[in-house]
């Protein structure tokens, strides 16, 4: 089975940064202002044959038909309600927005009353975790699955319906993390690997997703999206790895550093 999917966070007006989804310099390399996310559409728009769809309807058909196309959202800012799902929907897109719940109703992200809105007008609501853990992967069994089975239970709450999908937060994923998720009901797992493959960690569907940063031209994200292997795909693969490798090499001092990187552009 194979997937293209698009992991993109929040767009922002005017480069306010504070206004929706987390703080700081680390999460601001994920979000591009609105003008920019409506270039990297129509980028996309001309460049691929199938239309971005659900992976509800893909786990439906048990993955028979074209490579599907998924755009998918993480965190939970209040941009996905106030911006993102408008923009979506003029080129007739479905969104799948990946909540924090721990952070619903608070500053910068969606409300209850956003979550209920974005899911009446046929979009995918998905679990991010409950806290957005720093290294999930690392997290011991009993809190995995808290974490996920929290999440859930909150966002199927909201909407009156079963919540069966969801995205690892902060990239940090392990088959451990997609085994819990499998336990606590959760029939689909996107994850922050730069791959089209997917696989099946018990009752669970893993996907990748190709990131999309802050300052990426929107022919980066018409690359992402082919169904061959692109040199944006690559070139994302080999980068992706080798960051890998620089956290196992370094281990916490790789966070460190970034963070120390990030805060003094």
């Amino acid at each position: 089975m194979k997937a293209v999917s698009l992991l993109y966070h929040d767009v922002i007006e005017a480069n306010d940064f504070e206004s929706s989804g987390f703080p700081g310099a680390e999460a601001a390399i994920y979000k591009l202002n609105i003008a920019d996310l409506e270039r990297h559409f129509q980028s996309i728009s001309e460049h691929v044959s199938v239309q971005p769809s659900s992976v509800v309807e893909y786990q439906r058909s048990k993955g028979k038909g074209n490579i599907p196309l998924f755009i998918t959202f993480d965190d939970g800012g209040r941009s996905a309600a106030l911006h993102i799902a408008d923009l979506l929907e003029r080129y007739g897109w479905i969104g799948h927005f990946f909540i924090t719940t721990d952070y619903i109703n608070t500053e910068a992200f969606v409300t209850e009353d956003h979550i209920r809105d974005l899911w009446s007008r046929g979009h995918i609501i998905g679990s991010h975790s409950s806290s957005h853990p720093e290294r999930m992967s690392r997290c011991g069994r009993e809190q995995l699955e808290g974490e996920w089975k929290e999440s859930v239970g909150v966002l199927s709450g909201i909407v009156g319906a079963r919540i069966t999908c969801a995205s690892v937060p902060g990239g940090s994923y392990s088959r451990r993390v997609a085994e819990a998720a499998s336990r606590s009901g959760i029939t689909t797992l996107f994850t922050s690997e730069p791959i089209k493959r997917c696989e099946y960690v018990d009752d669970c569907l893993v996907l990748g997703r190709y990131t999309v940063l802050r300052g990426m031209p929107p022919e980066v994200s018409a690359g992402f999206v082919s169904i061959g292997l692109s040199s944006h795909q690559a070139r994302q693969y080999l980068y992706w790895n080798s960051k890998k490798l620089l956290k196992i090499v370094f281990g916490p001092c790789y966070t460190w550093m970034r963070r120390l990187i990030l805060r003094r552009r």
